[in-house]
Protein backbone atom coordinates (compact mmCIF):
# COMPACT_ATOMS: atom_id res chain seq x y z
CA UNK A 1 0.00 0.00 0.00
CA UNK A 2 1.09 3.53 -0.91
CA UNK A 3 2.46 5.40 2.06
CA UNK A 4 0.32 8.59 2.48
CA UNK A 5 1.42 11.72 0.91
CA UNK A 6 3.28 14.62 3.47
CA UNK A 7 3.39 17.46 1.07
CA UNK A 8 1.77 20.08 2.11
CA UNK A 9 0.28 23.03 0.14
CA UNK A 10 3.14 26.17 -0.02
CA UNK A 11 2.80 29.23 2.04
CA UNK A 12 3.03 32.64 0.30
CA UNK A 13 6.13 34.10 1.51
CA UNK A 14 5.59 37.81 2.76
CA UNK A 15 6.49 39.60 -0.59
CA UNK A 16 3.93 37.47 -2.87
CA UNK A 17 1.26 37.94 -0.46
CA UNK A 18 2.21 42.01 -0.39
CA UNK A 19 1.90 41.87 -4.16
CA UNK A 20 -1.39 39.71 -4.05
CA UNK A 21 -3.06 42.47 -1.86
CA UNK A 22 -1.33 45.36 -4.14
CA UNK A 23 -3.00 43.34 -7.13
CA UNK A 24 -6.37 43.15 -5.13
CA UNK A 25 -6.57 46.89 -4.18
CA UNK A 26 -5.16 48.13 -7.94
CA UNK A 27 -8.24 45.55 -9.14
CA UNK A 28 -10.57 47.23 -7.07
CA UNK A 29 -9.86 50.45 -7.89
CA UNK A 30 -9.54 49.83 -11.19
CA UNK A 31 -12.92 48.52 -11.63
CA UNK A 32 -14.49 51.02 -9.31
CA UNK A 33 -13.12 53.61 -12.10
CA UNK A 34 -15.22 52.08 -14.85
CA UNK A 35 -17.99 52.00 -12.82
CA UNK A 36 -17.69 55.92 -12.31
CA UNK A 37 -16.97 56.01 -16.09
CA UNK A 38 -20.52 53.85 -16.78
CA UNK A 39 -22.69 56.25 -14.19
CA UNK A 40 -21.05 59.37 -15.71
CA UNK A 41 -22.05 58.01 -18.89
CA UNK A 42 -26.26 57.81 -18.00
CA UNK A 43 -26.42 61.54 -17.02
CA UNK A 44 -25.35 62.67 -21.02
CA UNK A 45 -27.72 62.11 -22.20
CA UNK A 46 -29.86 61.25 -18.97
CA UNK A 47 -30.80 57.53 -18.65
CA UNK A 48 -31.88 56.78 -15.17
CA UNK A 49 -34.71 55.76 -13.11
CA UNK A 50 -35.93 58.94 -11.44
CA UNK A 51 -38.77 57.06 -9.30
CA UNK A 52 -35.91 54.64 -7.79
CA UNK A 53 -33.86 57.75 -7.14
CA UNK A 54 -36.78 59.07 -4.83
CA UNK A 55 -37.33 55.92 -3.36
CA UNK A 56 -33.54 55.85 -2.79
CA UNK A 57 -33.85 59.17 -1.24
CA UNK A 58 -36.17 58.80 0.71
CA UNK A 59 -34.95 54.96 2.23
CA UNK A 60 -31.52 56.56 2.60
CA UNK A 61 -31.62 60.32 3.84
CA UNK A 62 -35.30 60.59 5.86
CA UNK A 63 -33.94 57.05 7.44
CA UNK A 64 -31.17 57.34 8.53
CA UNK A 65 -31.92 60.85 10.07
CA UNK A 66 -32.16 59.66 14.00
CA UNK A 67 -29.27 58.18 13.94
CA UNK A 68 -27.56 60.95 12.33
CA UNK A 69 -29.12 63.46 14.93
CA UNK A 70 -28.05 60.79 17.92
CA UNK A 71 -24.70 60.64 17.03
CA UNK A 72 -23.90 64.51 16.13
CA UNK A 73 -25.62 65.72 19.31
CA UNK A 74 -23.18 63.26 20.95
CA UNK A 75 -20.39 64.26 18.84
CA UNK A 76 -20.78 67.69 19.73
CA UNK A 77 -20.94 66.95 23.84
CA UNK A 78 -17.48 64.80 23.18
CA UNK A 79 -16.12 68.32 21.65
CA UNK A 80 -16.18 70.52 24.62
CA UNK A 81 -15.40 67.49 27.20
CA UNK A 82 -12.03 67.43 25.13
CA UNK A 83 -11.89 71.40 25.14
CA UNK A 84 -13.13 71.68 28.58
CA UNK A 85 -9.31 71.28 30.55
CA UNK A 86 -7.67 73.68 28.47
CA UNK A 87 -10.45 76.02 28.44
CA UNK A 88 -10.39 75.91 32.63
CA UNK A 89 -6.88 75.98 32.90
CA UNK A 90 -6.47 79.54 30.69
CA UNK A 91 -9.98 80.53 31.73
CA UNK A 92 -10.61 80.85 28.17
CA UNK A 93 -14.33 80.44 28.33
CA UNK A 94 -14.84 83.07 24.74
CA UNK A 95 -12.95 80.38 22.80
CA UNK A 96 -15.13 77.09 23.34
CA UNK A 97 -17.00 78.20 20.48
CA UNK A 98 -14.09 78.02 18.59
CA UNK A 99 -12.61 74.92 20.15
CA UNK A 100 -15.28 72.90 19.14
CA UNK A 101 -16.44 74.13 15.74
CA UNK A 102 -13.74 73.95 14.10
CA UNK A 103 -12.83 69.76 14.21
CA UNK A 104 -16.25 69.84 14.23
CA UNK A 105 -17.01 71.37 10.70
CA UNK A 106 -14.02 70.68 8.80
CA UNK A 107 -13.58 66.69 10.24
CA UNK A 108 -15.02 65.05 12.86
CA UNK A 109 -18.75 65.62 11.62
CA UNK A 110 -18.25 65.16 7.83
CA UNK A 111 -16.15 62.08 8.89
CA UNK A 112 -18.59 60.50 11.39
CA UNK A 113 -21.77 60.73 9.30
CA UNK A 114 -19.64 59.45 6.61
CA UNK A 115 -18.77 56.12 8.57
CA UNK A 116 -22.52 56.16 9.61
CA UNK A 117 -23.77 56.25 6.41
CA UNK A 118 -21.64 53.89 5.15
CA UNK A 119 -22.52 51.25 7.99
CA UNK A 120 -25.83 51.43 7.45
CA UNK A 121 -26.46 52.00 3.67
CA UNK A 122 -23.73 51.62 1.97
CA UNK A 123 -23.78 47.91 3.29
CA UNK A 124 -27.73 47.36 2.97
CA UNK A 125 -27.25 48.73 -0.90
CA UNK A 126 -24.20 45.98 -1.48
CA UNK A 127 -26.44 43.47 -0.07
CA UNK A 128 -29.29 44.42 -2.38
CA UNK A 129 -27.09 44.10 -5.21
CA UNK A 130 -25.24 41.22 -4.26
CA UNK A 131 -28.54 39.33 -4.04
CA UNK A 132 -29.94 40.28 -7.39
CA UNK A 133 -26.51 39.08 -9.39
CA UNK A 134 -26.68 35.74 -7.20
CA UNK A 135 -30.74 35.11 -7.94
CA UNK A 136 -30.04 36.19 -11.98
CA UNK A 137 -32.41 39.24 -11.23
CA UNK A 138 -29.56 41.49 -13.40
CA UNK A 139 -29.68 38.90 -15.62
CA UNK A 140 -33.53 39.37 -16.32
CA UNK A 141 -33.47 42.75 -16.60
CA UNK A 142 -31.26 42.63 -19.63
CA UNK A 143 -33.30 40.31 -21.02
CA UNK A 144 -36.16 43.01 -20.56
CA UNK A 145 -33.89 45.84 -22.14
CA UNK A 146 -33.47 47.55 -19.09
CA UNK A 147 -30.01 48.52 -18.06
CA UNK A 148 -29.02 47.89 -14.71
CA UNK A 149 -26.85 50.64 -14.70
CA UNK A 150 -29.31 53.44 -14.81
CA UNK A 151 -32.06 51.48 -13.44
CA UNK A 152 -30.24 49.96 -9.79
CA UNK A 153 -26.81 51.67 -9.90
CA UNK A 154 -27.08 55.19 -10.98
CA UNK A 155 -30.19 56.53 -8.63
CA UNK A 156 -28.03 54.59 -5.66
CA UNK A 157 -25.25 56.32 -6.53
CA UNK A 158 -26.55 60.00 -6.76
CA UNK A 159 -29.00 59.22 -3.37
CA UNK A 160 -25.73 58.54 -1.05
CA UNK A 161 -23.89 62.14 -2.40
CA UNK A 162 -26.71 64.36 -1.78
CA UNK A 163 -28.43 62.24 1.51
CA UNK A 164 -24.26 62.57 2.76
CA UNK A 165 -24.14 65.86 2.03
CA UNK A 166 -27.46 66.86 3.43
CA UNK A 167 -27.31 65.02 7.01
CA UNK A 168 -23.44 66.55 7.02
CA UNK A 169 -25.29 69.82 6.91
CA UNK A 170 -28.23 68.24 9.80
CA UNK A 171 -24.67 66.97 11.48
CA UNK A 172 -22.81 70.18 11.41
CA UNK A 173 -26.12 72.40 13.29
CA UNK A 174 -26.81 69.58 15.81
CA UNK A 175 -23.08 69.21 16.72
CA UNK A 176 -22.46 73.00 18.00
CA UNK A 177 -25.98 72.92 19.42
CA UNK A 178 -25.07 69.80 21.42
CA UNK A 179 -21.85 71.45 21.97
CA UNK A 180 -23.50 75.11 23.04
CA UNK A 181 -25.71 73.60 25.88
CA UNK A 182 -23.01 71.15 27.33
CA UNK A 183 -20.37 74.21 27.67
CA UNK A 184 -23.82 75.50 29.75
CA UNK A 185 -24.23 72.88 31.88
CA UNK A 186 -20.39 71.63 32.55
CA UNK A 187 -17.98 74.83 32.31
CA UNK A 188 -21.28 77.56 32.89
CA UNK A 189 -20.47 78.90 29.55
CA UNK A 190 -23.47 81.26 28.50
CA UNK A 191 -24.68 79.41 25.03
CA UNK A 192 -24.21 83.39 23.30
CA UNK A 193 -20.49 83.63 24.40
CA UNK A 194 -20.06 79.70 22.65
CA UNK A 195 -21.71 80.97 19.83
CA UNK A 196 -19.69 84.41 19.65
CA UNK A 197 -16.53 82.37 19.79
CA UNK A 198 -17.39 80.60 17.01
CA UNK A 199 -18.79 83.35 14.19
CA UNK A 200 -16.29 86.12 16.01
CA UNK A 201 -14.03 85.84 12.95
CA UNK A 202 -11.91 82.54 14.40
CA UNK A 203 -14.41 80.49 11.93
CA UNK A 204 -15.59 81.22 8.51
CA UNK A 205 -18.12 79.86 5.88
CA UNK A 206 -14.58 78.29 4.35
CA UNK A 207 -14.73 75.92 7.37
CA UNK A 208 -18.14 74.86 6.53
CA UNK A 209 -17.29 74.38 3.15
CA UNK A 210 -14.53 72.38 3.70
CA UNK A 211 -16.42 69.66 5.31
CA UNK A 212 -19.49 69.43 2.90
CA UNK A 213 -16.60 68.98 0.29
CA UNK A 214 -15.45 66.05 1.97
CA UNK A 215 -18.94 65.06 2.26
CA UNK A 216 -19.44 65.00 -1.54
CA UNK A 217 -16.14 63.29 -1.72
CA UNK A 218 -16.88 60.58 0.92
CA UNK A 219 -20.25 59.75 -0.36
CA UNK A 220 -18.17 59.25 -4.40
CA UNK A 221 -16.25 57.24 -2.95
CA UNK A 222 -19.06 55.08 -0.73
CA UNK A 223 -21.40 55.22 -3.47
CA UNK A 224 -18.76 53.18 -6.14
CA UNK A 225 -17.79 50.78 -3.50
CA UNK A 226 -21.29 49.79 -2.23
CA UNK A 227 -22.36 49.32 -6.00
CA UNK A 228 -19.10 47.94 -7.25
CA UNK A 229 -18.57 45.02 -4.43
CA UNK A 230 -22.33 44.39 -4.76
CA UNK A 231 -22.38 43.87 -8.39
CA UNK A 232 -18.76 41.69 -8.40
CA UNK A 233 -20.50 39.42 -6.19
CA UNK A 234 -19.51 36.05 -6.96
CA UNK A 235 -20.66 32.34 -4.94
CA UNK A 236 -24.20 32.46 -3.97
CA UNK A 237 -25.59 33.67 -0.19
CA UNK A 238 -21.90 33.01 1.34
CA UNK A 239 -20.45 35.94 -1.65
CA UNK A 240 -23.16 38.49 -0.58
CA UNK A 241 -21.85 38.16 2.70
CA UNK A 242 -18.22 38.60 2.16
CA UNK A 243 -18.94 41.33 -0.68
CA UNK A 244 -20.73 43.29 2.50
CA UNK A 245 -17.53 42.86 4.42
CA UNK A 246 -15.40 44.15 1.95
CA UNK A 247 -17.42 46.83 0.74
CA UNK A 248 -17.41 47.97 4.54
CA UNK A 249 -13.69 47.45 4.86
CA UNK A 250 -13.30 49.53 1.26
CA UNK A 251 -15.37 52.10 2.11
CA UNK A 252 -13.62 52.72 5.57
CA UNK A 253 -10.15 53.01 3.94
CA UNK A 254 -10.94 55.30 1.17
CA UNK A 255 -12.79 57.51 3.24
CA UNK A 256 -9.86 57.58 5.81
CA UNK A 257 -7.43 58.07 2.45
CA UNK A 258 -9.22 60.80 0.78
CA UNK A 259 -10.04 62.74 4.01
CA UNK A 260 -5.81 62.96 4.34
CA UNK A 261 -6.47 63.74 0.85
CA UNK A 262 -8.93 66.88 0.75
CA UNK A 263 -7.44 67.68 4.27
CA UNK A 264 -3.82 68.22 2.12
CA UNK A 265 -5.41 69.97 -0.80
CA UNK A 266 -7.44 72.73 0.42
CA UNK A 267 -5.45 73.54 3.36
Amino acid sequence: MAAPSTSEEPTKSPVAAMGAAVLGIAETAGGMGILFGKILSRFVPPRFDGQELMKNLYKMAVKSLPIVVVTALFTGAIMVIQAATIVKRYSAEGLLGWGAGFGTLREIAPLLTALMISGRVGANHTAELGTMVVTEQLDALRVLAIDPIGFLVVPRFVSIVVTLFMMTLFADALALFGAAYTGKALLRVDPVTFYNGLTGGLLGFGDVGHGLIKSVVFGMVIGLASCHFGLATKGGAPGVGRAVNAQVVASAAGVFALDYVTSFLLG
